[in-house]
C-alpha cells in the first residue's frame, strides 16, 4: 500500500482490531513466556482470534509482531530467529485476512523495546534506529501493507521508529501513544506536542491507544485534532478500567455496548480510525462497526490555517502572523563568551544551562543553540548540549550551526520539532539541508544569501527568497514551515540598511510568511547601540516582524516591543505588557540589597564600605547552593566533586544529607507532583542524588549502622519484563535512606517472599506494567499472608489504580516514584 492509497481509504471510517494479549491469556497463554514463540506453537489460537476480528468488520489487522525486535527477543534467546518469526506471524494474519468479505490490510506492529535511550539509559539513538530497521525490514519482506507503531510512551523512541521506517521503506505508518491520567505520557509529552511532532515527521495517522477507557480519551483526541493538518486520528482505548473477576483473573469494567456508546464522544471529537486495546474482544469491534458504519468521515473544523508550531519533547509553541512579537533567546552561543568557551572545552555545561534558564525566565519562547567554536568536536558537543538543555527547560530549540553535518545530527537527535537556523541559497545549504529539514519534520529560517554572498539590493534579496521558496515547495514544505530572515546589516555602513530590512519584512508579510531578524547588526559601530536596536525593532514590528533573535533580558528592548504590540492592538498585548512591567518592578526590588534598602528608608546614612553596599545577605551562595542546584538540575557528573569540596571545607556528611540533599530531592518531588518536572528530570535528579550519596555513604556508615535502615524488597512481578518505573522507584528510595534490594523483573512470588524473610524487610514493593501480569500482585499478597510475613506491600505500575490496590488487599498504591517515597515513609513511620 502506498501512502496516497492509505490517505484515500482513510477518508471513510476504518476499523482496527481489538486486544491480542488479554485474549491470548484467556486462551491459555501463561505469563513469562515469549508471546511470539507461544503463538507460533499455538497458531490456531491466533488464527481463530484474528478470523473473529475480520468477521466483526476489521479493516486493518495488526500482525502479532508487537515485541518481535532484537532486544525483546534476546530475553528469550530468540534474537537470531527474528526474520523467521516475523514471517510466520505475518502469515497467520494474512491467512485470516484472505477469508474476509471486506478489504483487510495487514499492519506490521512494533512498540518500545524496553531499553532506555541516553541520557536516561544506556542505549544510543543509532542503536535503537538499527533495531527498528531490522524489525521493519523483516515486516516488509513478510508482506505487510503498512506499519503501526503503538503503545509508545517516549516521543524520542517513537521518532526513532518513524525515522527507521522512512529509511527502510515507503509504507504508510500509523502511530499511537499511551497517555497517563494527567494527559501526558510517562515521559511528559502532551497530546498536542505528540501530534505536531509525529505529523511533521511524516506519520500517515496519529492517535492514542491503551491508556484508559473511551471517556477519558476525549480530551487527548480533541487536542490532537486541534493541531493536526491532514492526517486521520486513531482511537484504540481499553475496555474501561481493569479489575479482578471471581476467579482472580484480570477483567475490565465495560461491555461491548457500553464501549461503543462511549466511543461516540471520540468520534465527535474527530477520531475516525477506531479499534480497541486491553480487554476488548471481537464483539467490541462488531459493535463499533454497527454503530458508526462505513460512510465518509465528516470534515472536522480545526484551527485556522497559518498557525506555526514548534515543539520540544514536552511543550508546543504556537504562533501566527497576527500574534504578538516574541524573542528567540540568543545567549547559548560561545561567540565572544570566553567563560562559556572554556567550560565547553572542559565538557562543562553549567553556563549553557544558566543561559537556558535565565532566558526562559525572561520570556524567550524559543532558545537558539549554537556550539560553533574552535577546539571542540562541535557535533558531539551540540548533541550533549541538547540533552542537557532538555533537562532544565521545555522550550523548543532553534538549531544553529554553519555545518550541515552538525545540523543533520542535531535534527536526528532532537526529540521535538526544531527550527533550523538557517538555510540559504548557497548550494550546499539549499540542495542538502532543505531535504533534511523535510525528512525530520523541522521548520527553517530562510536566510537571503547566495554563493555570491550578500545581496546587492532589495531586488536580489527578493529573488533569493523566491528561489529558496520554490525549492522548499518542491519538497513538500509549506509557508507554515518557513521563517524568512530580514538579513539586517549595519546602518553605519549603509544608510538604507534599515529601510531595506523593513521592506523585506513587509514583503514577507504580504506573501503570508513569518519573519525574523537578528537585531544587533543594525547598530554595529554606533554609540549607545541599545537605543538604535530598540527603535529599529519597534519599526520592524509595525511592518509585521514575527520574532527576533535577541537577549530577552534587555528590559528596554522587550518593554518597547510589548508596548508596540499593545499600541497596534494585538490580542492580549495589553495584558502581556502589564505583566512584564510588573516583573520588571519586582526584579528591581530583588536586586536591591538589604543595605541599599536601609539607606533608602533612612535607617543608614551610608554603607560601611563599597563591598558591603554591593553584597546581599539575602542571597545565599557557596557550595551548599551549588550542590542543591545540582540535584535540582540533574548535574550527575559535577555533583561528586562538589560533595568532596564541601567535605574538604568541613561540612559534616549528615548535615549535607539532611540539610542540603534531602531538601533538594524533596523539591524535585514537589515539582514532579505539580507537573513542572517530568520523568527525564526526575531520573536525572535521582541519579545526581545517588552519585552524591555514594560519596557520603562510607562516612555516614561510621555514624549510623546500615542495619537501622528500613529494608525494601522491590521487584517486577512474574511474567512482566518491564522495569523502567521499578528502577526509578528503587533509585528514589535509596536516596531517602532505605536499604533497597532490587530483585529485578519477572520475579516469582516464592523468590520475593524468601528475600523479604531473609532480609527482614519492612516493605515489599511490586511493579507491573501489563494487565496480564497485574494479577500476580494478588498472588504475592496471598502467599505472603500464608507464610506469615508482616511486611507492608505497596504496588504500582501503569495499569494499577488505588481501587485495584484496595481490591487485592495491598497496604498502599503509588502512581509514581515521588509518591512511592512518601508512601514508604508513611508505612515505616519515617
Amino acid at each position: 500500500m502506498t501512502k496516497s492509497e492509505f490517505k484515500d481509504i482513510a477518508k471513510q471510517y476504518l476499523y482496527l482490531d481489538g486486544a491480542t494479549g488479554s485474549n491470548l491469556v484467556r486462551a491459555g497463554m501463561p505469563s513469562g513466556v515469549s508471546p511470539e514463540q507461544w503463538i507460533l506453537e499455538h497458531p490456531d489460537v491466533m488464527l481463530d482470534l484474528q478470523r473473529q476480528y475480520v468477521a466483526a468488520g476489521t479493516n486493518i489487522l495488526y500482525a502479532p509482531t508487537f515485541t518481535a525486535n532484537r532486544i525483546k527477543l534476546a530475553e528469550y534467546g530468540l534474537e537470531g530467529q527474528l526474520e523467521d518469526i516475523i514471517r510466520k506471524l505475518t502469515a497467520i494474519s494474512r491467512q485470516a485476512a484472505a477469508e474476509a468479505l471486506q478489504p483487510v490490510y495487514i499492519a506490521g506492529d512494533l512498540t518500545m523495546t524496553g531499553a532506555q535511550l541516553k541520557p536516561m539509559g544506556n542505549l544510543e539513538l543509532e542503536q535503537l534506529i538499527t533495531v527498528y530497521k531490522e524489525q521493519i525490514a523483516a515486516m516488509e519482506q513478510a508482506g505487510v501493507d503498512l506499519l503501526v507503531i503503538e503503545t509508545m510512551m517516549s516521543l524520542a523512541e517513537t521518532r526513532a521508529a518513524l525515522i527507521a521506517a522512512k529509511e527502510v521503506c515507503d509504507l504508510p505508518v500509523m502511530v499511537t501513544m499511551t497517555f497517563e491520567a494527567d494527559g501526558r505520557t510517562l515521559y511528559g509529552t502532551d497530546a498536542k506536542t505528540a501530534a505536531v511532532v509525529l505529523e511533521s515527521l511524516g506519520a500517515s495517522a496519529i492517535g492514542v491507544n491503551c491508556s484508559t477507557g473511551p471517556a477519558h480519551m476525549r480530551q487527548i483526541v480533541a487536542d490532537m485534532v486541534s493541531c493536526k493538518k491532514n492526517v486521520p486520528i486513531i482511537a484504540k482505548p481499553n475496555a474501561g478500567l481493569p479489575c479482578l473477576d471471581d476467579s482472580g483473573d484480570t477483567c475490565y469494567n465495560m461491555n461491548a455496548d457500553e464501549f461503543a456508546e462511549e466511543m461516540k464522544m471520540l468520534v465527535e471529537a474527530g477520531a475516525s480510525l477506531l479499534g480497541g486495546c486491553c480487554g476488548t474482544t471481537p464483539e467490541f469491534i462488531r459493535r463499533l462497526h454497527d454503530t458508526f458504519g462505513t460512510g465518509p468521515v465528516p470534515v472536522i473544523k480545526r484551527k485556522a490555517d497559518g498557525i506555526r508550531m514548534l515543539s520540544s519533547e514536552r511543550q508546543t509553541v504556537e504562533f501566527g502572523l497576527e500574534d504578538g512579537f516574541f524573542i528567540v533567546g540568543e545567549r547559548i552561543n560561545p561567540t565572544g563568551k570566553k567563560l562559556l568557551q572554556a567550560q565547553l572545552r572542559e565538557g562543562n555545561f553549567n553556563k549553557v544551562l544558566q543561559f537556558a534558564e535565565e532566558q526562559e525566565k525572561s520570556g524567550a519562547r524559543i532558545l537558539d543553540v549554537n556550539m560553533g567554536m574552535s577546539g571542540i568536536d562541535e557535533k558531539a558537543v551540540m548533541l550533549q548540549a541538547l540533552d542537557e538543555i532538555s533537562m532544565v527547560t521545555n522550550l523548543p530549540l532553534s538549531l544553529d550551526s554553519s555545518h550541515v553535518d552538525v545540523l543533520e545530527a542535531a535534527l536526528r537527535h532532537y526529540p521535538g520539532r526544531a527550527l533550523v537556523n538557517s538555510v540559504s541559497m548557497e548550494k550546499e545549504k539549499m540542495d542538502i539541508l532543505l531535504p533534511l529539514v523535510k525528512k525530520y519534520g523541522a521548520m527553517f529560517i530562510l536566510l537571503p544569501l547566495s554563493d555570491k554572498g550578500l545581496p546587492t539590493d532589495i531586488q536580489e534579496k527578493k529573488q533569493i527568497i523566491e528561489t529558496v521558496l520554490e525549492r522548499a515547495y518542491s519538497l513538500g514544505l509549506q509557508d507554515e514551515d518557513i521563517i524568512v530572515d530580514g538579513l539586517v546589516s549595519t546602518v553605519g555602513a549603509s544608510k538604507k540598511a534599515a529601510l531595506e530590512t523593513l521592506e523585506t519584512i513587509r514583503y514577507c508579510r504580504e506573501k503570508g510568511l513569518a519573519s525574523v531578524c537578528g537585531l544587533s547588526n543594525i547598530s554595529f559601530g554606533m554609540p549607545e547601540r541599545s537605543y538604535v536596536n530598540t527603535a529599529f525593532l519597534t519599526l520592524a514590528i509595525r511592518e509585521g516582524l514575527t520574532m527576533a533573535i535577541a537577549n530577552p533580558s534587555q528590559e528596554l528592548l522587550v518593554s518597547c516591543a510589548l508596548a508596540t504590540d499593545m499600541l497596534l492592538n494585538k490580542e492580549e498585548a495589553d495584558i502581556r505588557y502589564i505583566e512584564y512591567a510588573g516583573t520588571v518592578a519586582e526584579k528591581r526590588v530583588q536586586k536591591e540589597t538589604a543595605l541599599q534598602r536601609q539607606m533608602r528608608e533612612g535607617v543608614l546614612q551610608k554603607p560601611p564600605n563599597k563591598a558591603a553596599e554591593l553584597s546581599s545577605p539575602e542571597s545565599e551562595t557557596g557550595i551548599r547552593v551549588t550542590i542543591r542546584n545540582s540535584v535540582l538540575k540533574g548535574n550527575r557528573k559535577g555533583i561528586p566533586d562538589q560533595v568532596r569540596e564541601a567535605l574538604a571545607e568541613g561540612e559534616e556528611p549528615s548535615v549535607l544529607l539532611n540539610e542540603v540533599l534531602l531538601p533538594a530531592i524533596n523539591e524535585v518531588g514537589e515539582l514532579f507532583d505539580k507537573g513542572k518536572y517530568f520523568l527525564p528530570q526526575l531520573i536525572a535528579s535521582g541519579e545526581a542524588m545517588k552519585n552524591a550519596v555514594e560519596i557520603l555513604e562510607p562516612l555516614l556508615l561510621r555514624e549510623t549502622d546500615s542495619r537501622d535502615k528500613p529494608v525494601v524488597i522491590i521487584a517486577t512481578v512474574e511474567g512482566d519484563i518491564h522495569d523502567i518505573g521499578k528502577n526509578l522507584v528503587a533509585l528514589m528510595l535509596k536516596n531517602y535512606g532505605f536499604r533497597v534490594i532490587d530483585l529485578g523483573k519477572d520475579v516469582p512470588k516464592e523468590e520475593i517472599i524468601r528475600a523479604a524473610r531473609e532480609n527482614h524487610a519492612q516493605i515489599i514493593a511490586l511493579s507491573a506494567l501489563m494487565t496480564t501480569t497485574m494479577r500476580r500482585m494478588k498472588e504475592v499478597i496471598e502467599y505472603a499472608g500464608r507464610e506469615g510475613l508482616t511486611a507492608k506491600i505497596m504496588i504500582g505500575g501503569a495499569v494499577i489504580t488505588q481501587d485495584y490496590a484496595d481490591e487485592i488487599g495491598a497496604d498502599g498504591y503509588s502512581a509514581d516514584a515521588a509518591e512511592a517515597v512518601k508512601l514508604a515513609r508513611r508505612l515505616t513511620g519515617r
